[in-house]
């Protein structure tokens, strides 16, 4: 039953997409890469949300919350201010651009040395780092769920390869296959299942705890842990207060404003009014991500009495234990959907990447828009195999697989953003400074985590990572600033805005912003 209900509800995704998309001209970039720019708010929120949360984020944050508590919500809450600034800053200045990549507006602003080189940095995280955690993370819940090795009679190094495979070649038929839409339609349908399937888990969870009652279980588990709903980290915990204010907002900005990966499904809206009604709603639900992504850790801590040698097992342990056996295969579709999306989000991205800075700009500048959508999926394929061939190889990846996600991130994250900002908030800055600043800031944050750290001052005596962020991104602006003063453009850059959308802002956009910022206050106020 568990099988039938699992394959029954895949499928059905996969046929609304197809349903949903099989009118979209995809033979063009515009209706391949970015849906025909004809995605609406709850599309693009649905997208959004599912895009980020997938296994690697459920598994691993509920894995460091197993470990440490409701602090390291800052990683959902504060993507809520994020999408904020990128709805009233960001998005309306790409959107006046008709911009398809983020590269695209740094080739504009700077040169196409400088897109080549954030189009590479961004493929190179893609394909060596995102998409393998991805589908090892995913295949780590489905085993540990659903004990594959035993049901298969394989070892679980075999179960892991064939988990990492099969999730890769079916979202790789998504992402190459179906476009942007098809990405997009999928995870909206997947959210709802997500959301509903998350919600059961910290349900069904508190009630084991709270004998059948959910507000009791809640009240045990905060009488009986209560140093796991202190908001404020300490200096030695995976999220100092303090790096709130410095590395944590420059994260959550390169991921929702510049990460090509997200904004795609955002640059892809009708309009700019459906674009910020989209990253809005998608604001709201974010704040409420704690309830899917860190209670269920603190409930597996109490349950199975802080016991675990891996925290990343957290999760999967508990969904065993307290999901009923008939929702098991609803629930492995959903999540199986959550893996795919970011999956299948990260590849589709890569493709269009490739396709549109790299084949079209470098290797055959007369491509027609057909060509350059079938050399994107080719490139695509070999992304998806060499990424699948990679993911089981980190089985041994250090213990808290999340915050190890997002420090070994800051090699490309903060370079690129850097950039973007200095390049929207002046004119004279120019290309050699942009170039300078995104291979220097990589090289440094490489050399700082990877070699002062561990060989040189040790882990105990050097700055958190999200410190060393902040403090990099305030040097490499400084350097661009300086080269722009000393050595300029020969003319100011001015945006040239095309007419490709409507680009009326949502009238109650500030408004909304702004309760959202009040919303993540109050959240720390009340757990502080």
């Amino acid at each position: 039953m568990e099988i039938l209900s699992f394959i029954g509800f895949t499928a059905l995704v996969g046929l609304i997409a197809w349903l949903a998309t099989r009118k979209t001209d995809e033979t063009s970039s515009k209706g391949y890469f970015l849906g025909g720019r004809s995605l609406t708010a709850p599309v693009i929120a649905g997208s959004l949300l599912l895009t980020n949360l997938s296994t690697e984020q459920i598994v691993g944050l509920n894995g460091q919350a197993y470990s440490e508590g409701i602090l390291v919500m800052a990683w959902e809450t504060f993507a809520a201010v994020a999408m904020v600034v990128t709805a009233l800053f960001l998005l309306p200045r790409y959107l006046k651009g008709g911009l398809t990549t983020i590269p695209q507006f740094l080739e504009n602003r700077y040169g196409k040395s400088t897109k080549a080189i954030a189009s590479i940095l961004f493929l190179s995280g893609y394909a060596i780092i995102f998409l393998p955690i991805v589908l090892y993370s995913g295949a780590l819940a489905i085993n540990t769920m659903f004990n594959v090795p035993s049901s298969l009679g394989i070892s679980d190094t075999s179960a892991l390869w064939v988990t990492v495979w099969g999730i890769g070649i079916i979202g790789s038929i998504y992402a190459i296959f179906g476009g942007l839409k098809a990405v997009a339609v999928s995870d909206s349908i997947n959210a709802i299942g997500l959301f509903v399937g998350g919600l059961l888990i910290p349900i069904f969870g508190l009630m084991a705890i709270g004998d059948g009652h959910v507000f009791q279980g809640l009240e045990t588990l905060m009488q009986s842990a209560p140093e796991k709903f202190n908001a404020i980290g300490k200096p030695d915990s995976s999220i100092p207060f303090a790096t709130i204010f410095t590395g944590m907002m420059l994260v959550q900005l390169f991921y929702w404003g510049t990460n090509q990966a997200i904004i795609q499904r955002a640059l892809g809206a009708k309009n700019l009014k459906e674009g910020q009604k989209g990253l809005m709603l998608a604001a709201f639900i974010k704040i409420l991500g704690p309830i899917l992504v860190v209670l269920p850790g603190i409930i597996a801590f109490y349950m199975f009495k802080g016991g675990l040698e891996n925290p990343d097992q957290a999760y999967p342990m508990l969904v065993s234990k307290v999901l009923p056996a008939t929702l098991v295969g609803f629930f492995a579709a959903v999540l199986f959907g959550a893996i795919l999306s970011s999956f299948n989000s990260a590849l589709n991205s890569s493709v269009t990447l490739f396709g549109v800075d790299l084949y079209k700009t470098y290797i055959n500048k007369g491509a027609t828009e057909k060509l350059v959508v079938k050399k994107g999926k080719q490139f695509g394929i070999v992304l998806a195999v060499i990424s699948m061939l990679i993911a089981p190889l980190i089985a041994n990846a250090p213990q808290g697989l999340f915050g190890y996600l997002q420090e070994i991130n800051g090699a490309y994250s903060i370079p690129i953003l850097t950039i973007v900002v200095v390049g929207y908030l002046t004119k004279w800055v120019p290309e050699k400074a942009a170039n300078i600043s995104i291979i220097l800031g990589s090289t440094l944050y490489i050399i700082s985590q990877y070699i002062l750290k561990p060989f040189v001052f040790g882990e105990a005596h050097y700055p958190h990572f999200l410190h060393v962020m902040a403090i990099l991104f305030a040097i490499n602006v400084i350097i661009m600033l300086l080269i722009g003063k000393f050595s300029p453009r020969k003319e100011a850059f001015v945006q040239e805005y095309t007419n490709e959308v409507d680009i009326t802002s949502w009238k109650y956009v500030k408004q909304v912003g702004l309760i959202i910022i009040i919303m993540v206050i109050g959240v720390y106020l009340y757990f502080s």
